[in-house]
């Protein structure tokens, strides 16, 4: 039996993935590049903006001006989790038969309307109902735009896509604390209205241009986008091309057996689960602000109100400098596991650390450990590049555990910030920190058993490609970057469609490098 010998990359194209690639598929990736990623993060940009924002406004008087108390803070950022959950999965499913460059910026302008109204707020009642609304608005965004991310890029090109967009959630709420620091220093009592309603006016205003740019340059799916100014047949042909190479399959009628295919195999069971872990995993982050703003006592002043909100961006700024690292280590070496294993073992240092170091003793520690919480902030995109992988064979499939793994997440941070950090322990919160780093150990068993759950349905797919009998085999092993290993039913079982006489080796290009003893 032959082996092909693995393919060599010149230098190059590890510091940007085109660099390797035909002219012609060059030019697609950079305007694919230019609209998608550009829309994206800027959208994205503005939606942490929001999120970061309304702690930012209830340390900037909001919580004065209203009146607010207790965990009241929680029970309005628990609003906007509730209708953000609800919305996810019907929009996933939505934008595989609709147009996603509609459906995406037309709930981006009703969001834009919606953070507005937040400004006319007059008690707590009006916070939560209006927070509900802007969370299920918002709900149409992220999972949709990571599973049209997963529609047009193939495995060495996926991380660094999906990281990079993911970064405008850090860069989001470091703007927000320069931004809160110019409203309420130079707008506050401008027109009568508090520094904190200017906030959400500007991110409203910031937003909307933003939604009609993305009517213009977002792109659909592969097989629904349509000639433009933007992009040729040719070029369109190409993406189509691209996803057939890897089998990243194209939409397909629902069916009942195609919707209890989502639950029948282990990738929902372990991505999910994954997903929810890292999300629910940084909540020592917010303390900060609360840790600052503690210094403060009646008739005392150590810190403003700017110093309060800008101090803390140092955890945003480590954020954005390791998602990027680990999008390029990830694509490089073709694994998703490893930078997670990383980020989850300093996560849960960083919050032993933060457990066991006193408040107001070793303040450079303390200042520093905090900095450290963003540390693991940059793995999302990677668990859902891993998704969208994974799933790659069935594209319904592959929006609902996209879908999934945001919607859960969000599920368990409706209630278990609540829980595990009450605003009342703010900033001590011990068992905050001591169960966050639980849930970085748990985080980083469930990277590994999705490692070996591949690696086991690898293994089993070259066996069926080298002509293995079928009964040794399970029902589904499908994988992405082998799209020769198609297994077809038969009324005597499985049999494989072609079962070529050697075992090509990935270049790679193939996300799962396939090792030969």
């Amino acid at each position: 039996m032959s082996v092909h010998r693995v393919k060599s990359r010149p230098w190059t194209s590890y510091i940007w993935d085109t660099w390797d690639k035909p002219p012609a598929e060059r030019r697609f990736l950079f305007k694919l590049d230019a609209c998608l990623l550009t829309y994206a993060a800027l959208s994205y940009f503005s939606k942490y903006l929001d999120q970061q924002n309304i702690t930012n406004a209830y340390v900037s008087g909001m919580q004065e001006d209203l009146g607010l108390h207790g965990n009241q803070l929680n029970y309005i950022t628990t609003a906007w989790t509730c209708g953000y959950v609800i919305g996810q999965i019907p929009s996933n499913m939505l934008i595989t038969r609709i147009r996603p460059s509609i459906w995406i910026p037309a709930m981006e302008v009703i969001w834009s309307v919606l953070t507005m109204v937040l400004a006319s707020a007059k008690n707590f009642e009006t916070l939560v109902a209006v927070r509900f609304l802007v969370g299920l608005a918002e709900s149409t965004f992220y999972p949709a735009i990571q599973y049209v991310i997963g529609s047009w890029y193939k495995g060495d090109e996926l991380g660094k896509r999906a990281c990079i967009f993911h970064t405008a959630s850090a860069l989001g709420p470091m703007f927000s604390g320069f931004l809160q620091t110019g409203a309420y220093n130079g707008l506050n009592g401008v027109h009568g209205l508090a520094g904190w309603k200017w906030l959400f006016i500007i991110d409203g205003i910031i937003t909307i241009p933003i939604a009609l740019l993305g009517f213009l340059i977002m792109p659909d799916l592969p097989t629904t986008t349509k000639p433009s100014i933007f992009y040729t047949q040719e070029q369109i042909e190409i993406g189509k091309r691209r996803m057939a190479e890897i089998g990243r399959k194209p939409p397909a009628p629902f069916t009942r057996k195609k919707v209890l295919g989502f639950f029948t195999t282990w990738h929902i069971y372990t991505l999910v689960p994954l997903y929810i872990l890292f999300n629910n995993g940084g909540g020592p982050a917010n303390s900060m602000i609360f840790w600052l703003k503690s210094f403060n006592t009646p008739g005392h002043q150590v810190y403003t109100v700017g110093q309060i909100n800008t101090y803390p961006l140092g955890i945003q700024a480590i954020q954005v400098v390791t998602t990027l690292i680990y999008a390029w280590w990830s694509d490089i070496v073709g694994a998703r596991w490893p930078p997670m294993i990383f980020a989850g073992t300093w996560s849960m240092i960083t919050c032993i650390v933060l457990a066991a170091t006193p408040l107001y003793e070793h303040i450079t520690r303390r200042w520093i450990f905090y900095y450290f919480t963003g540390c693991a902030g940059g793995l999302s995109g990677l668990i859902l590049a891993w998704a969208n992988e994974l799933s790659g064979h069935d594209n319904e499939k592959r929006s609902f555990i996209v879908a999934s793994c945001n919607m859960f997440a969000y599920v368990m941070q409706a209630w278990l910030p609540i829980v595990i950090f009450p605003q009342v322990e703010q900033p001590r919160v011990f068992k905050g920190n001591v169960a966050t780093a639980c849930i970085n150990f748990s985080m980083m068993v469930f990277a590994m058993t999705t490692y070996f759950l591949s690696r086991r349905d690898e293994r089993r797919a070259r066996k069926l490609r080298a002509g293995t009998p079928a009964s040794d085999v399970s029902e589904e092993i499908v994988l992405e970057d082998e799209p020769d290993a198609d297994i077809k039913k038969t009324k005597h079982g499985l049999q494989v469609a072609e079962a070529p006489l050697e075992i090509e080796v990935p270049s790679l290009e193939h996300r799962h490098p396939t090792h030969i003893a």
